[in-house]
C-alpha cells in the first residue's frame, strides 16, 4: 500500500482489447476515473492496493473505490455504414432509434393534442387512440382528455418491444432498439426474452455504462431514410437522464387520483394470444368501473390504447374497448346468425361490425381483409420471383387480419357469456372449453380448394409415382400387388399402401377367398390429397419444385377432394399433352390416355364386386385424428358390423404407415367394443434405456390417465391394440409409443432451431394422437350402454371438455425433459394450425 499526493490520472495507453473491437479508446482506468472527475478534483489523496484505488475526497468527507468493471466481455461494436463512427450496441445487436417520424402522424395531432394520430372513436364511448408520445406530449394528451370532461382515465400500452425515452432539454423523447438488417422495425418477438420491462431497465443500464465510457455521451439516429448528420449524440450523465415506459406512464398515479396504467402487449400482427386476452380480462375483473355493478351516476371512464404510430394494435385495442363499453351499457342479445364470418363485402351488421366501423378512422379490419384478398387476385405472373414474395405477403395480411376478425367475434361471445359472472372463467379456459374454435381457426385458408387443374398441364405441378413415395418394406407386392399389406392378429382388420384398381381386385378376392369368407368389406381410404390412376399406376399431385412434398388438403371436406379430383381428370382428358411425370427419382416425359379417380375405381368395384362398402375418410399422416375422424370411422364401422358381424375392415393410405396404423388401432379398439375383448397378459417387464417413456408413460399421459375413470385400464387396452397393429410392422419401424419418444430424442441433435422446432412439433403432435386413442377408448367404454349414439365430438365437446381435457391437450409438453419446452407448441391453437398449414404456394382464391 502507497500514498500519491497527486490526483491526475495515470497516462493513458493507446488502446484496450477488451474483446478485440476498439483500437483508438481510452484505458479502461482511465475511463473509470473521468467518471469519478467531479471527485477527483477536490481529492486529498489516492490509497493504492492490490484491490482498487480508494479516493479519499478534501477534507476527509467521502470515500469510495474506484472498479474497472465498465466493460463487459459481451459489449460490441457496430456501424451503419463505413462513413458512419463505429459505437458500443445495445444489448449487442441494436441501434437506438427515435421511435416515431413526423410522416407517421397522419392525423397531424402532435402539436395540437401531445401524441401522433390521437382520435377518439365515433358515437359516444370514450374510447381513445394514439400513437406513441413523448413525456411532456403524453402530459398534454392527460390534460386533453381532462378538457373534454373525462375524470377517470384508463391506459394502456400495447407495446411488446423495448422502449426507453432520453432527455433532450426539458422532454424525454422516445427511442426504440433496432436491427441493422432493417433499420424501420421495430423489435418484435423476442422469444425466450425477460419481460420488456426487465429488458427496458436493462437496456437503461447497459446505456447508462455506455455514455460513460464515451466521456457521457451516447449515439442515437434520428433520420434513417436520409442519415443526414447523423448519429446524433445525447449527454447522459446518470440514469435519471433516461427513463423507461414504466416511469413515463405510472408516475400520474400520484397526481391523477382517477387514472390507473397496464402495459398491454400485443403482437405486432394477427390476432393476440389467449394469455394476452386473459391479461385485459384481469383488468376488467380489477376495476370497479369497467364491472357491470359499477356506479351508473358515474361517467364512463375514458379508455386510452397507445401502441407505435396508434394504428394497428392501437385499432385493435380500441375495438375491444367498444365491445366492452357494449357491455356495460347492456348489449342486446347476439343475433342467430352470429357465428358467420363473410369474407368479402356486403358485411353482415354485428355487434363487432359496429365496433369496427366506430374505431375505422385510421383501420377498417374487414376493408383490410377485403383488400389484400383483392390483391391476391390481381398479382400477375410477369416476374416469377416477384409474384412469390408478392403472394405470401398480401395471402400472410389477409390471413391475419381475418384472424384478428374472428377473435373479436369470439371475444364478443366470451363478453356475452362470462360478463354477467364476473368473468368466472378467464378467456384460455373459455377457449379451450369451446375446442372446436381452434379446428375452425386451423382451416381459415382454403385456397386449395380452387387452384385450376391446368396446373399440371402447365407444369407448374407435377405426377408423382405413389411407388416412388411408398417403398413395400413388408414385400407384399408379389402376393397381393400392393405394398406393405398387412392383417392385425386374429381380427378381420388390414392394412396396406394406396393399390391400383388391379390389386384392389386382387385384395378383394384374397378376402373373399375358401379361407377367409369375408362376404362384407368395409374399405377406408385415407389419403388427403388429389390421387389419380393412370394406366395401371398411382400418382398424387405435387409442387414441380418440391416433389417429395404431397399438396394436403387434410382440412378439406371429403367431396371436396373428389371434386378436385374430378376436375383434374377432365383436364387431363382434355388436355392429352405430354405431362412431366416422376416414376422413381429421375423425371419422365410421358402421355396418358385415361385416367381414373378413386372414387370412379371404387364405384366399379362396388357393381361386381357386392358387399363392398367404400369411403373416403381423409386423415394427417403426423397429427392425431380429429374428433370428427373417429365419428366417421366408428359410424362406418357400426353400419358394417351391423350389416355383417363377419364383415372385413380395410384401410389405406399412400405408404400403408402412418394413417393406416392410426385407423388400425381406432378399428381394433372399436372392434373389441363390438366383439368383447380378448385376455391380456401381465404387464411385459421392460429393461432398457428410458423403458417408462416406450410404455407410454409420459407425465402429461399419466396425469390424463389419473383423471380417466379406470384409466390405467383405458390406456393399457389402448397399449394392447397398438402391440397388436403394429406386431407386424418391425420391418416399418413404426410403432406409436416408441416413434414419440425416438423423435423427441432427435430434437436434441437437431442442427438448427427450425429443424429443432419440427422435429418438437411432430413428436407432441404423434403425443397427441397417443391422448386421443386413449380418450376414444374411455368414450367406447362410457357410451356403449347407449350403442354411441352420442358421436365422439359431441362426448369430447360435452364431457371430456368439461373434466379439464381440453385445457390438459392446450399445455402439451413433455415436462421431463426441460429442454423439450415451447409455450407456443404447447398450446391447442399452434399445433392444430400447424397441422394444416401447408407448403404448397398460394394457388387459388382465399375463400
Amino acid at each position: 500500500m502507497g500514498t500519491t499526493a497527486s490526483a491526475a490520472p495515470p497516462t493513458a495507453p493507446e488502446s484496450f482489447h477488451g474483446n478485440g473491437m476498439m483500437d483508438s479508446r481510452q484505458s479502461i482506468s482511465s475511463t473509470s476515473f473521468q467518471a469519478v472527475s467531479l471527485h477527483n478534483s477536490k481529492a486529498k489523496s489516492i490509497i493504492t492496493n492490490k484491490v482498487a484505488p480508494v479516493v479519499i475526497t478534501y477534507n476527509c468527507r467521502q470515500e469510495f473505490q474506484i472498479h474497472d468493471d465498465l466493460p463487459r466481455t459481451h459489449y460490441k461494436m457496430g456501424r451503419i455504414s463505413d462513413s458512419m463512427p463505429e459505437h458500443l450496441l445495445v444489448q449487442g445487436s441494436y441501434f437506438m432509434v427515435l421511435d416515431v417520424f413526423s410522416k407517421a402522424d397522419v392525423l397531424n395531432t402532435t402539436c395540437s393534442c401531445g401524441a401522433p394520430n390521437f382520435r377518439q372513436s365515433t358515437g359516444s364511448y370514450p374510447v381513445f387512440g394514439m400513437g406513441q408520445p413523448s413525456l411532456a406530449g403524453f402530459k398534454q394528451v392527460l390534460q386533453t382528455l381532462q378538457r373534454q370532461g373525462n375524470k377517470e382515465v384508463i391506459v394502456f400500452c400495447l407495446r411488446e418491444e423495448p422502449l426507453l425515452f432520453l432527455r433532450l432539454g426539458d422532454d424525454f423523447i422516445p427511442y426504440s432498439p433496432r436491427r441493422l438488417e432493417n433499420l424501420h422495425e421495430q423489435v418484435h418477438g423476442l422469444s425466450g426474452a425477460p419481460p420488456v420491462e426487465t429488458l427496458e431497465l436493462s437496456m437503461r443500464r447497459e446505456i447508462h455504462d455506455f455514455a460513460r465510457l464515451n466521456q457521457n455521451v451516447f449515439y442515437v439516429y434520428n433520420d434513417i431514410e436520409h442519415f443526414k448528420d447523423e448519429p446524433h449524440t445525447i449527454s447522459i450523465s446518470s440514469e435519471e437522464d433516461i427513463h423507461v415506459t414504466e416511469e413515463v406512464y405510472k408516475r400520474p398515479l400520484f397526481t391523477m387520483p382517477a387514472y390507473s396504467y397496464h402495459r398491454l402487449p400485443l403482437p405486432l400482427e394477427g390476432a393476440p394470444a389467449e394469455e394476452q386476452f386473459d391479461a385485459f380480462v384481469r383488468i376488467l375483473r380489477e376495476t370497479s368501473c369497467l364491472s357491470l355493478n359499477r356506479d351508473v351516476a358515474r361517467p364512463l371512464p375514458a379508455l386510452l390504447f397507445s401502441c407505435h404510430v396508434g394504428v394497428g394494435r392501437t385499432n385493435v385495442g380500441m375495438i375491444l374497448g367498444t365491445l366492452v363499453m357494449q357491455h356495460m351499457m347492456g348489449a342486446p342479445p347476439p343475433p342467430p346468425q352470429f357465428w358467420f364470418i363473410p369474407i368479402s363485402p356486403p358485411l353482415r351488421p354485428s355487434q363487432v361490425d359496429q365496433a369496427i366501423e366506430l374505431c375505422s378512422e385510421m383501420h377498417n379490419i374487414k376493408q383490410a381483409i377485403y383488400e389484400n384478398k383483392k390483391e391476391l387476385e390481381t398479382i400477375g405472373e410477369e416476374d416469377q420471383s416477384q409474384v412469390v414474395v408478392c403472394v405470401s405477403y398480401f395471402l400472410q395480411r389477409a390471413l391475419q387480419g381475418l384472424e384478428q376478425y374472428i377473435y373479436l367475434i369470439l371475444f364478443n361471445a366470451y363478453l356475452h357469456d362470462q360478463y354477467p359472472l364476473a368473468f368466472a372463467r378467464n378467456f384460455s379456459q373459455w377457449m379451450c372449453a369451446n375446442a372446436w374454435v381452434y379446428r375452425l381457426l386451423a382451416c381459415m385458408n382454403q385456397s386449395e380448394l380452387t387452384a385450376p387443374a391446368d396446373l399440371v398441364t402447365k407444369g407448374a405441378r407435377v405426377l408423382v409415382s405413389d411407388a416412388h413415395n411408398a417403398p413395400d418394406v413388408l414385400s407384399t407386392l408379389k402376393e397381393v400387388k400392393v405394398a406393405n399389406f398387412r392383417r392385425v392378429p386374429k381380427m378381420p382388420i388390414y392394412g396396406m399402401a394406396q393399390p391400383t384398381s388391379e390389386a384392389i381386385e386382387v385384395v378383394l378376392a384374397y378376402l373373399k377367398d375358401e379361407r377367409r369368407k369375408h362376404k362384407c368389406v368395409l374399405w377406408v381410404n385415407l389419403r388427403a390429397e388429389v390421387v389419380l390412376e393412370a394406366e395401371g399406376q398411382m400418382f398424387s399431385i405435387r409442387e414441380a419444385s418440391c416433389p417429395d412434398q404431397p399438396v394436403s388438403l387434410y382440412s378439406a371436406r371429403t367431396q371436396d377432394i373428389q371434386n378436385l379430383e374430378t376436375a383434374l381428370k377432365q383436364e387431363l382428358a382434355r388436355a392429352p399433352a405430354c405431362l412431366e411425370v416422376r416414376l422413381n427419382k429421375d423425371k419422365q416425359a410421358k402421355v396418358f390416355q385415361h385416367f381414373q379417380t378413386l372414387q370412379d375405381i371404387f364405384s366399379q368395384k362396388s357393381i361386381c364386386q357386392p358387399g363392398l362398402n367404400y369411403h373416403r375418410i381423409p386423415l394427417a399422416d403426423r397429427a392425431g385424428p380429429r374428433e370428427t375422424d373417429f365419428d366417421q370411422l366408428l359410424e362406418a364401422m357400426k353400419h358394417v358390423q351391423a350389416e355383417d358381424s363377419q364383415a372385413a375392415f380395410v384401410f389405406n393410405c399412400a405408404s400403408g404407415k402412418a394413417s393406416t396404423t392410426t385407423a388400425m388401432t381406432i378399428a381394433a379398439l372399436s372392434w373389441w367394443h363390438f366383439t368383447g375383448f380378448p385376455e391380456f397378459g401381465e404387464e411385459e417387464i421392460v429393461s432398457v434405456p428410458d423403458a417408462k417413456y416406450t410404455k407410454g408413460e409420459f407425465e402429461v399421459v399419466m396425469k390424463l390417465v389419473r383423471l380417466l375413470p379406470d384409466g390405467h385400464q383405458m390406456k393399457r387396452e389402448v397399449d394392447a391394440a397398438l402391440d397388436s397393429v403394429s406386431e407386424t410392422m418391425t420391418p416399418m419401424h413404426y410403432h406409436l409409443r416408441e416413434i414419440i419418444i425416438s423423435t423427441c430424442r432427435q430434437v436434441k441433435s437437431s442442427k438448427t432451431e427450425q429443424e429443432s422446432r419440427a422435429l418438437l412439433l411432430r413428436s407432441l403432435q404423434y403425443l397427441e394422437r397417443y391422448i386421443y386413442l386413449i380418450l376414444f377408448n374411455t368414450y367406447l367404454h362410457l357410451e356403449k350402454t347407449s350403442s354411441w349414439t352420442r358421436p365422439f365430438s359431441v362426448w369430447m365437446q360435452e364431457v371430456a371438455a368439461r373434466a379439464g381435457i381440453y385445457d390438459l391437450l392446450n399445455q402439451l409438453e413433455f415436462s421431463e425433459f426441460e429442454n423439450l419446452k415451447d409455450s407456443s407448441l404447447a398450446r391447442l391453437r399452434t399445433r392444430w394450425q400447424e397441422q394444416n398449414r401447408s407448403s404448397a404456394p398460394f394457388r387459388g382464391e382465399l375463400i
